[in-house]
């Protein structure tokens, strides 16, 4: 605990994914307190067609008193 699922368009490098992955653990670490081994993230490559369906309406729309950053909104 804490898990975190991204869920993104397919094309990005493994590389890429790897980093960010480490990005996020080092910020759950830095900012929540918690060790590495409490960690964990899942990365979730969605096609940009099914993105509405599986992503926006289930993930954004409907939980979106869930959200602290929503999309087309800058920090």
């Amino acid at each position: 605990m804490p898990h975190v699922i991204v869920k993104l368009w397919p094309g990005k490098s493994e590389q890429q994914k790897v980093r960010l992955t480490d990005e996020i653990v080092k910020d759950i670490m830095k900012f929540l307190n918690y060790g590495e081994e409490s960690v964990s993230v899942a990365i979730e490559e969605v096609e940009p067609q099914d993105w509405a369906e599986k992503v926006y309406q289930p993930d954004i729309v409907r939980n979106s008193e869930q959200l602290y950053k929503k999309p087309g909104y800058t920090m």
